[in-house]
């Protein structure tokens, strides 16, 4: 629905002064930034056009119409985005087979998430996404139909830009001469990407960055932070609903990974077997990318130890709790030990991203530690 979408109330009105109106275009480029509501909108958009009870601001929301829209399954409402080749769908990828997927990562998102979100969300690894002419003729046969419930078909098709030359010609007859009552939303980021001939053929909808105080009163409602904070951050992420809660999200990793680093250091140098073990049982938990996280950030502090330790402290990156363990820390990171810390990490990542046992990784770094750490720096003459 329009009211759960933060901000955009210019571009909320002019959608539904267009249903009002009966000027509903029947293909439309939603073009925004990622995180910006664009493919919240064209969800509330679809709503409010497939409602039966319209109110003049909203959709009704209780309708048997919006419920289905809400849940993602009312059969006049169809999906495409991009997709690539799994354990799931080998050989012959398709938006179809990845429908539950997709409408848990809505959910869970309300709409606001990132093409790498959604990457990890169905598993493909580094494999490039893209929708494929097998879903450009899925596209054809469904909204050759007559509609089951709704007045219109509704055919949302998030990231065009992921459109092969194959699956973007297949769909230009269609752009252009649409069946009666159809309707294409095209949810786009980057106009620059999108084949002109596909550009050419919708009526583009420009999505703004988020208004900040719209931005920073959803933040303090959603994360419980002040407005002070809220305001800081909305202005940091300059309008992004997604970057805003990347550095929320980042904020409170970085406290637990602080932590968890300071605690695993002081039971390496001390040789604690006990607590090394009792770290290696923690961190096993928190799933593989966190780990990756993690050993990065370990890397960071190394490397502001290092800054520290020439005495370039000005050039250091760090937060005050850091700053003050760096104080004491930094002395035992040096020319004589560095490289082999490094170095150990850097394989602890390879092995942990190759699915290696996370819990036997980080012991052995452990205990490679354990010796590093206790390595005397080099005396300068």
């Amino acid at each position: 629905m329009f009211k759960q979408i933060i901000g955009q109330l210019e571009v909320k009105n002019r959608l539904i002064s267009s249903v009002k109106e009966g000027r509903i275009s029947h293909a439309q480029l939603f073009l925004g930034e990622q995180g910006t509501g664009n493919l919240p909108l064209a969800l509330a958009y679809a709503q409010y056009i497939m409602c039966e009870d319209k109110k003049d601001e909203d959709s009704c929301g209780v309708c048997g119409s919006c419920i289905k829209n809400n849940k993602l399954i009312h059969p006049d409402l169809h999906f495409v985005f991009p997709t690539a080749n799994t354990d799931k769908a080998k050989g012959k990828p398709m938006s179809e087979i990845f429908l539950p997927e997709w409408r848990e990562i809505v959910a869970e998102n309300n709409g606001y998430f990132t093409i790498n979100q959604w990457q990890d969300k169905i598993e493909t690894e580094n494999k490039s996404l893209l929708i494929p002419e097998r879903d450009s003729a899925e596209i054809l046969k469904k909204l050759s139909l007559k509609t089951y419930e709704s007045e219109y078909k509704v055919m949302i098709i998030w990231f065009p830009e992921k459109f092969n030359t194959e699956s973007a010609n297949k769909l230009l007859k269609i752009l252009e001469e649409p069946e009666p009552k159809t309707l294409f939303i095209l949810v786009a980021h980057d106009s620059g990407q999108i084949m002109p001939t596909i550009l050419s053929r919708t009526q583009t909808l420009k999505v703004p960055k988020i208004d900040l105080n719209e931005l920073a009163s959803a933040l303090v409602n959603q994360f419980q932070l002040s407005q002070q904070q809220a305001s800081t951050i909305s202005a940091l992420a300059d309008g992004n609903f997604i970057s805003s809660k990347n550095i929320i999200e980042a904020s409170e990793i970085e406290e637990q990974f602080y932590t968890l680093f300071t605690d695993w250091m002081r039971a390496s140098f001390k040789a604690d077997v006990i607590s090394l073990i009792a770290f290696s049982e923690e961190i096993q938990k928190i799933g593989r990318e966190k780990q990756k996280q993690f050993i990065t950030y370990c890397l960071h502090i190394f490397r502001e130890s290092l800054i520290n330790n020439f005495g370039t402290s000005n050039l250091n990156k760090t937060s005050q709790n850091e700053a003050q363990f760096l104080v004491k820390f930094a002395p035992f990171i040096h020319g004589a030990n560095c490289l082999d810390i490094i170095e150990i990490f850097n394989d602890a990542h390879y092995h942990i991203e190759r699915n290696g046992n996370p819990k036997i990784i980080f012991l052995d770094v452990s205990f490679k530690l354990t010796k590093l750490l206790r390595v005397k720096a080099p005396v300068l003459d």
